[in-house]
């Protein structure tokens, strides 16, 4: 009975040390917490992304134009992997570039210079249809195209935009390149304020896609290259 006894004394002993030992481990989790709770609300608000749109003026309405019958589809422009990533660029010197943590791209660059390339050769009135390319073959031409740059500038004195297209299109029929071009525009952001920066980008965008297209690349349907003529 004795060692019983002391069995019974030992039994309850131990768990009595593992009661205060688990007490002590949920005391500490628990000023854990709370210590981790009030560093956060010292370490000041949460930051959230601000996201930019790119804006351009709507291209006139198109003109009239008779004996207009060609057709040109539009591929969606292509562009480096960095302006695909989603955040505003900007290059310290010519062979770095960084990123704006918080400051976004609320739209695709490269779908918006397409769509806007689009709504200016409608607005042209030198095609009977403008359109995005689909893979039919229901159309004479294809435009295919490429946003080189739309970033901010820091290291050539100032603060600058630079903005860089470059676009050819093909005759279907015969393959040939019946029309290419590449422009580069440059634009004085004054300060480092990004809504500042991306409405310059906006202005240099627009003066870049109006010399991109300068002359009308529809010139072309009725020139020696158009389809069906030699």
């Amino acid at each position: 009975m004795r060692s019983n006894e002391r069995a019974g004394v030992l039994a309850r002993f131990g768990a009595g040390r593992r009661r205060i030992k688990m007490k002590r481990t949920l005391t500490l989790i628990v000023l854990s917490l709370a210590a981790l709770a009030i560093l956060s609300g010292c370490g000041g608000r949460v930051r959230y992304p601000h996201y930019y749109t790119l804006t351009l003026p709507a291209p006139p309405d198109p003109a009239p134009a008779e004996n207009v019958h060609a057709t040109v589809a539009i591929r969606e422009f292509r562009a480096p992997a960095y302006l695909r990533q989603g955040a505003i660029a900007y290059k310290p010197s010519p062979e770095q570039i960084g990123f704006y943590a918080y400051h976004r791209w609320a739209i695709n660059p490269c779908e918006f210079v397409t769509n806007s390339v689009i709504e200016r050769l409608r607005a042209s009135g030198h095609f009977a249809q403008v359109k995005s390319y689909d893979g039919r073959p229901d159309i004479e031409y294809v435009l295919s195209g490429r946003l080189e740059k739309l970033e901010e500038i820091d290291y050539e004195g100032g603060v600058k935009v630079e903005v860089a297209i470059s676009a050819h299109m093909t005759n279907i029929a015969t393959g040939a390149t019946v029309w290419t071009n590449a422009v580069s525009e440059v634009g004085d952001a004054n300060n480092k304020d990004v809504p500042a920066l991306v409405a310059e980008m906006n202005r240099t965008m627009d003066r870049a896609i109006s010399k991109l297209l300068t002359p009308i690349p529809g010139d072309v349907a009725t020139g020696p290259t158009a389809v069906g003529q030699k």
